[in-house]
């Protein structure tokens, strides 16, 4: 047999490299890229909740002060702005942002404004410069025919692939169901989809039989006594939701999209936030932009931002990414967090934060 000492030496040596350059690296990084002392002028109470969340990347964002324009005038913003290295603006009424922005750009300050849906729907828009005036085009139809024939051959393609490994994970799961308390393996329950059309989705059974024998939707809370043994692994894994290939296949679903929600949801928050079935312009997805870079019990309107956003920049090269960007879910503890007791159904903060949307 060769010896595996010149391996394990190679081996060895590359460890030592890869130390050495991710520290000098890193600290190249933190030498040019110094966490940005950040001023946050916001409108409105959600302000904090945005401050909790860059708080947790301190080595890129340090908020340092925060203004409400309820207590400050533009004039007092300005002069505070000048003492910062960039600025957040959140929740701002339409004029003062536009005017905020204006005086940023014109002293070169770094700003972040959290979008408007009307900022995510204009970001998809084609320009036309057919005049010395410059317009742009909103076509507001979702997808086009070509794209949603590709993405249908994509989804058939890769769900066909998809079945022959899954159907052995899904036998197993099926017997394990099965055994531990003798009910139905599958749970079906009403979604919504393109233009409003209702589905019944499927789902491994991870809830005691009849959880919600009320007809009312409970959505699961953080350690929830109604999940069963095999429940809590299948959550965790994020299999619960493999039936969902069928559904796809038969084409009430697409891979990627807008997650599907109830029907009683898509009416709650549809009497909130009007603009909210606009995300029915599309399928809905078994994974997509909400899902990879939101939680379970992200808010209905930063939901709606981001599958907007999906919406108006859509591309097959962008399904891939978020295709390929879904495996990192099954490693995030965060991402199948449970709605918290105060936050189930309606968030408090989130509903002040609705009278934004008509502005």
């Amino acid at each position: 047999m060769i010896t595996p000492l010149p391996m394990l030496f190679l081996m060895g040596i590359d460890l030592v490299v890869t130390f050495m350059l991710s520290y000098l690296f890193t600290a190249i990084y933190h030498s040019f890229c110094i966490p940005k002392r950040m001023i946050m002028i916001y409108g409105k109470d959600a302000a904090p909740m945005l401050k909790r969340k860059m708080e947790t990347r301190s080595d890129k964002y340090q908020i340092k002060c925060m203004m409400s324009c309820d207590e400050y005038s533009l004039e007092e913003i300005e002069e505070a702005v000048m003492n910062y290295d960039a600025v957040v603006i959140n929740d701002v009424d339409a004029q003062i942002r536009n005017d905020l922005l204006k005086y940023c750009y014109k002293y070169s300050i770094r700003t972040y404004s959290v979008p408007k849906l009307s900022d995510v729907i204009y970001s998809g828009s084609e320009d036309i410069m057919l005049f010395d005036t410059p317009l742009k085009l909103i076509r507001g139809r979702g997808l086009t025919p070509a794209q949603r024939f590709v993405k249908r051959a994509m989804d058939l393609v890769l769900c066909f692939i998809a079945m022959i490994p899954s159907s052995v994970i899904m036998l197993i799961i099926a017997i394990a169901i099965k055994l531990e308390d003798g009910g139905s393996v599958f749970y079906r329950q009403r979604r919504v989809t393109k233009d409003g059309k209702q589905f019944d989705i499927l789902k491994f059974r991870s809830m005691i039989e009849n959880a919600e024998a009320d007809g009312k939707p409970h959505p699961a809370t953080d350690n929830d006594d109604r999940i069963t043994k095999v429940g809590k692994v299948i959550r965790a894994l994020r299999v619960d939701e493999l039936p969902q290939l069928l559904n796809i296949i038969k084409g009430d679903m697409s891979i990627v999209g807008p997650r599907p929600e109830r029907v009683e949801h898509c009416e709650m928050y549809g009497a909130q936030i009007p603009e909210f079935e606009f995300r029915n312009k599309v399928k809905g997805g078994l994974t997509g932009y909400a899902q990879v870079y939101g939680k379970y019990n992200t808010t209905a309107l930063d939901k709606l931002r981001l599958d907007l956003m999906y919406i108006e920049n859509y591309s097959l090269a962008l399904d891939i990414k978020i295709i390929l960007m879904t495996v990192r879910i099954l490693f995030k503890k965060e991402s199948t967090d449970g709605f918290e007791e105060k936050n189930v159904i309606t968030n408090k903060i989130e509903v002040r934060e609705l009278e934004e949307i008509k502005r």
